[in-house]
C-alpha cells in the first residue's frame, strides 16, 4: 500500500496591513479652513457664533498637555544613556542635536519678532471658569465635561526627575521603560481620537475669527505661513548649508538633489517618518559608516527638529500677537528654555507638536490657549515644510557627525550626490520601516544596555504603529 504523504500545514496568512487614513485628516481640515473662511466672510455673525467648536477642540489639546508632556520627556530622557553605549558618536549627536535645536528655537523668535505676525486680530479667550451669556446652556455643559490640564511646569519638573531616575536604575529600569512606552501608546492613541476632531474645531475656529475681523485674519495667516516657509528655505540653504560646506566641502543643493525622491514622499505623507529607512540607507551609501547612521538618524528624529522648533516659537508669537498680548524679552526667554526641553516630545503622533505648543502657552501665559484654534486651522499647511526642514537637517548632521569622528569616505560622498555612483533602490528593503511593537521586542533600554548600536531606533518608533508626526 503506497504511503501517503500528509498534507502540508498552510502557512497561516499574514496580517493584513493596517492602512494609513491620517491623509484623510489632512484633506478633511484642509477643507474646513476653505469652508470656514467661507462662512465667516458670508455670514459673520453666524461664523461668530461657532467659537465654542474652537473652544472646544482647544480644551481637548489642553487636556492631553499633561500627559504627552510626561511621556515623552520621561522617556527621551531615561532613553538618553542608549546613546551614551554606543561612545562618541552618541555624545557629539546629542550635543549637536541640541545646539541646532536652541539655534532654531531662536530663529523662529527672531522672525515672529520682525514680522509680528496676528497683530490685529483681538482674538479673546475662552475661560470655562467664565460662562458668558453668549453661549447656550447646553453647549455649555458640553464644554464642562472636558478636564482642565494638570500643571505643565510641575509636570515637566516630574518627567525629568523620573528620566534621571531611569537613568541611574540602569538595566533594572528597562521593564518601568518597557511599562511606560506602552502607557505613552495609550496617551497617543487618546491624542490621535483627539485629532480626529480637529476639522470640527478648525471650521469653527477660522469662521469665528474671520467672521469678527474679515480678510484681515486671512491675510495674517497667510503672512505666518508665508514666513515660515521662507524661514525654513532660508534655515535650510544659509545655516544648514554653510556648516554642511564648511566641514564636509559638500553642497546642500547636492544633498537636497540626492533626497528628491525623499522630499516627494514627505509631500505626500507630510510626515518625515515615512522616509526614514530610506535615509538610513542614502546616508551609508553616501559613504557614512553604518555604525554612525545607525546613532545619529534614528535619535535625530527624535532630538534633532529644526523646523518643529521654528515652529513652535513662531506660532506662539502669532497666538500673542493675535490675542493682543505680546511676550516681553523675560517671557520670551523663558518660553526658549521650555520648549528647548519640552521639543524634544514633539516627535511623537499627529497632535503632539501642537500639544507641545499647548504646553508651552500654558506654562508662561495660559490665557493665550484661547487662540490656539486658529493655528489648528493652519497648522496643516506648515506640516510638509516642518518635516522636510526636520528631514535635511538630520541627513546634513549623519554626514557632518560622519566627518567629525573619522567614519566619513569623502571622496565616495562627492561621487554620489554629484550623481555618479547610483542610489541602489533595492537597498531599502534592508532597512525595514515597520513600526516597532513594544510588545514583540525589547525596549531601547534593554537594546541600550546590551549595547546593540542600532536601539535608538526603536525610541523613536515606539509610540504607536500609527505614528505619523506633522512637524
Amino acid at each position: 500500500m503506497a504511503h501517503t504523504p500528509p498534507a502540508e500545514t498552510s502557512a497561516p496568512p499574514a496580517p493584513a496591513e493596517k492602512k494609513d487614513r491620517t491623509h484623510w485628516l489632512y484633506i478633511a481640515v484642509i477643507a474646513s479652513v476653505v469652508l470656514g473662511a467661507a462662512v465667516g466672510l458670508l455670514f459673520p455673525e453666524f461664523g461668530k457664533s461657532l467659537k465654542p467648536l474652537g473652544d472646544g477642540f482647544v480644551s481637548l489639546i489642553k487636556m492631553m498637555i499633561g500627559p504627552v508632556i510626561f511621556c515623552t520627556i520621561a522617556l527621551g530622557v531615561g532613553s538618553i544613556a542608549k546613546a551614551a553605549t554606543v561612545g562618541r558618536v552618541g555624545g557629539i549627536a546629542l550635543a549637536y542635536f541640541m545646539a541646532m535645536s536652541t539655534f532654531a528655537l531662536a530663529v523662529g523668535l527672531v522672525v515672529g519678532n520682525l514680522i509680528h505676525p496676528g497683530e490685529g486680530l483681538k482674538l479673546t479667550p475662552y475661560d470655562p471658569n467664565k460662562p458668558t451669556a453668549a453661549v447656550d446652556g447646553t453647549v455649555q455643559f458640553l464644554l464642562d465635561i472636558i478636564p482642565g490640564s494638570l500643571p505643565v511646569l510641575p509636570t515637566l519638573f516630574v518627567a525629568l526627575l523620573v528620566g534621571f531616575a531611569l537613568q541611574q536604575m540602569g538595566p533594572a529600569g528597562a521593564p518601568l521603560l518597557r511599562g511606560l512606552t506602552l502607557i505613552q501608546g495609550v496617551v497617543f492613541r487618546i491624542l490621535m481620537m483627539v485629532m480626529w476632531v480637529a476639522p470640527i474645531g478648525a471650521f469653527g475656529a477660522i469662521a469665528a475669527v474671520v467672521g469678527s475681523t474679515g480678510w484681515s485674519a486671512i491675510g495674517a495667516m497667510a503672512l505666518l505661513m508665508g514666513a515660515f516657509y521662507l524661514t525654513c528655505i532660508a534655515f535650510i540653504v544659509v545655516v544648514l548649508g554653510t556648516i554642511l560646506k564648511v566641514v564636509t566641502g559638500l553642497s546642500i543643493l547636492s544633498l537636497m538633489k540626492y533626497l528628491g525622491r525623499e522630499y516627494l514622499l514627505i509631500f505626500a505623507t507630510s510626515s518625515s517618518e515615512a522616509a526614514l529607512p530610506r535615509l538610513i540607507a542614502k546616508m551609508e551609501h553616501a559613504g557614512v559608516d553604518k555604525s554612525v547612521v545607525g546613532v545619529t538618524v534614528p535619535t535625530g528624529y527624535s532630538f534633532n527638529l529644526d523646523g518643529t522648533a521654528i515652529y513652535l516659537t513662531m506660532a506662539a508669537l502669532f497666538v500673542s500677537n493675535a490675542m493682543g498680548a505680546e511676550m516681553n524679552l523675560g517671557e520670551q526667554i523663558g518660553l526658549l528654555v521650555f520648549m528647548i526641553i519640552a521639543s524634544k516630545g514633539a516627535a511623537g503622533v499627529t497632535g503632539a507638536g501642537m500639544a507641545t505648543l499647548a504646553a508651552g502657552l500654558e506654562a508662561h501665559r495660559p490665557e493665550l490657549l484661547g487662540g490656539m484654534g486658529v493655528i489648528v486651522g493652519i497648522d496643516k499647511f506648515m506640516s510638509e515644510a516642518r518635516a522636510l526642514t526636520d528631514f535635511t537637517g538630520n541627513a546634513v548632521a549623519t554626514l557632518l557627525i560622519g566627518r567629525w569622528v573619522g567614519e566619513l569616505d569623502g571622496e565616495r560622498a562627492r561621487r554620489v550626490l554629484s550623481g555618479e555612483l547610483k542610489f541602489d533602490e533595492a537597498t531599502v528593503a534592508g532597512h525595514g520601516g515597520a513600526a516597532h511593537d513594544p510588545q514583540q521586542s525589547p525596549t531601547v533600554a534593554e537594546q541600550a544596555y546590551e549595547g546593540h548600536p542600532d536601539s535608538s531606533l526603536n525610541f523613536t518608533m515606539a509610540a504607536d504603529g500609527d505614528r505619523n508626526p506633522t512637524r
